[in-house]
């Protein structure tokens, strides 16, 4: 699969599907563009699907500090789009594939946002769940403080995965992960703080595409609130929940999604 400079960052990608519509998909962060298989094999009659490695990630780039990560993200996912495209975000890839609809609206036909982690939208509704949510991550953040990403990729994964133990995962997938945890630390002024103003007045009530926004009912309450809040705020939304699903259901999901998704094409 090709590789090569997007938005100035060394990037690779692969393809998935023949279908008439084109696609992008944003993945999560600690995973690549290969965590869309599952799902993209039930959208390959529909979509033309691209997914590329977030810098990182991957076989792309390592992360250098060069800006915001999320907006460096939204600038590379811009820079493979050549008119309106269907473009699918998972968590941090959510509120990625948020922010360049926000932004580059004019690239964005539909919006799917799968279980964004966007903190702020809980922190400006339902500041008693930011709350609790701050201390179920407590381990993470004091892992991340002392610079011990090994425990810091423990305590991530126990929260965010597919609830498979960390220590089960092999010696070299836990060591990419640890050294992962730089990325998922630059991302908290945008997911936290909004450093891309995506929640600035008015900003998304102008967001004029279909938006069709996944959670699982077995998720953490936090994103649960904060897809409520996209919700509210976002004038051509609508929700879909898939039943018995985590966090992590494009893969552990993937049939009753890209049904939702399906669906919402029509």
């Amino acid at each position: 699969m090709p590789k090569a400079l997007k938005a100035g960052f060394e990037t690779y990608w692969k393809s998935y599907g023949q279908g008439p519509r084109a696609a992008l998909m944003i993945h999560c962060s600690l995973a690549s563009s290969a965590a869309w298989g599952p799902l993209a094999g039930h959208l390959s009659g529909a979509l033309d699907m691209t997914a590329f490695d977030m810098p990182g990630h991957g076989r792309s780039a390592a992360w250098d500090d060069r800006g915001e990560i999320q907006g460096v993200t939204a600038d590379i996912a811009a820079a493979f789009l050549e008119g309106p495209t269907d473009v699918i975000g998972h968590s941090f890839g959510a509120t990625v594939a948020l922010r360049l609809a926000v932004e580059r609206p004019e690239l964005v036909r539909t919006l799917t946002l799968i279980e964004p982690v966007l903190i702020a939208v809980a922190l400006a509704d339902r500041p008693d769940v930011a709350r609790d949510h701050a201390i179920e991550s407590a381990d993470f953040e004091a892992a991340m403080i002392a610079a011990d990403h090994m425990a810091a990729a423990r305590a991530f994964t126990g929260l965010w995965s597919t609830g498979l133990p960390f220590d089960a995962l092999p010696d070299d997938q836990q060591k990419l992960m640890a050294a992962q945890m730089p990325f998922v630390g630059a991302g908290e002024p945008a997911l936290f703080h909004d450093a891309g103003q995506i929640l600035a007045p008015e900003r998304l009530s102008r967001v004029s595409m279909p938006v069709l926004l996944i959670d699982g009912s077995a998720t953490l309450e936090i994103v649960s609130v904060i897809c409520d809040g996209l919700h509210q705020r976002l004038p051509h939304a609508s929700r879909a929940v898939i039943m018995g699903a985590g966090h992590m259901l494009p893969i552990t999901h993937a049939q009753q999604t890209g049904h939702e998704i399906l669906r919402f094409l029509a």
